[in-house]
Formats: C-alpha cells, structure tokens, sequence
C-alpha cells in the first residue's frame, strides 16, 4: 500500500503541457486551398493563433501559408499528418520541431500622447527600433518589426503611454540554412 503525499505541493501533473507550433505549409495556389487547410483546423476544433498567406512562386503557382498554433505534441504530429493529406499541400514543415526556423512578424502601432509620454514613447520606439510612419499633434504610428515576444514587448509599454490601435500581420517563417523548405 502506497501512501499519499500530505501536501498537494508534491502532487505531479504528468498532463502533456500544450505546445507552440509555428507550420509552414507549402499549397497550390489555386482557389478553395486557405479554405481546405482552414477547414481541417476548425472541423478539428484545433486554434490558429496566426495564420498569413502569400504566393512563394508565380511559375509553380505555389503559396506558403504559415499558422500559428498550440497543443499537445500528438496534437501538433496529428495536424501534420492531417495537412500532408490535403490535395493542394506539398509539404508541411514544423519550425518548433523538424527544422529551425526564422520568425518575423509586422505591427502598426498607434499611440496618442503629448509632452512627456510622448518623449518617452518615442525614446522607447527607438530602443525596440520601431519607425514612426505617421505622425499628427496629438498622435504617431509606429511601424515595428520582429519576433511576436518582441512586438508583445512594446505593446504592453505602450499601453500606459497612450496605446489607441494596434494591427498585426501574424508570423511569417522560413527555415534557416541554404535549402529550400
């Protein structure tokens, strides 16, 4: 007979911890493909925390759409699985586990201010080295570009400073190295 711990503090939780999975998934670029891979996701009620698209090769008349998304590693191997077996999909890439990979994302920001929050917000654009696109007597929109933690960053200093509008374009991936993903 096994005796039970007294405290709930050395109780193990060996649930599988939920994963960030960035895929690059290479398709046809035809019409119905977004609406395929998009459809596997939500038929499967598996999130997309980012999702961009855009044609890779005018010639082959590929695109590359890149999704964001979280789960378990079974859940991220069974996305996998399920987009390789789509029609319009070429390859499936995992840049969290097959190949190492460069993330990048784009934001706009807006942030309305006067006098000393707007100093502050304008040395602090400087430091994550934000361009200001914009600018009027009460308001500038800062152009930033970088991995999603970094934009996170800026915005949460932001937000005291007089943050009004934020846009974002979702991560965009390529693997590094010299070959072709």
């Amino acid at each position: 007979m096994t005796t039970q711990p007294a405290s709930a503090y050395f109780l193990v939780d060996d649930r599988p911890r939920p994963m960030r999975a960035t895929l690059s998934v290479l398709v046809d670029n035809e019409a119905g493909a977004l609406a395929r891979v998009v459809g596997l996701f939500a038929g499967r009620g598996y999130n997309i925390e980012s999702l961009t698209v855009g044609e890779t090769d005018h010639q082959k008349h590929t695109s590359r759409i890149t999704i964001v998304t979280s789960g378990t590693p079974e859940v991220i191997e069974q996305i996998k699985a399920q987009l390789g077996r789509l029609v319009p999909v070429h390859r499936v890439v995992d840049f969290s586990r097959d190949k190492a990979g460069v993330e990048r994302e784009m934001a706009l920001v807006k942030v309305a201010g006067t006098g000393d929050l707007r100093a502050e917000a304008l040395r602090l654009g400087d430091v994550f080295r934000a361009r200001v696109i914009d600018i009027t007597h009460a308001s500038f929109t800062f152009e930033l570009t970088g991995t999603p933690v970094k934009i996170d960053a800026f915005v949460d200093l932001m937000v005291p400073l007089g943050l009004v509008e934020l846009s974002r374009t979702g991560v965009v991936a390529i693997s590094r190295g010299g070959e072709a993903t």
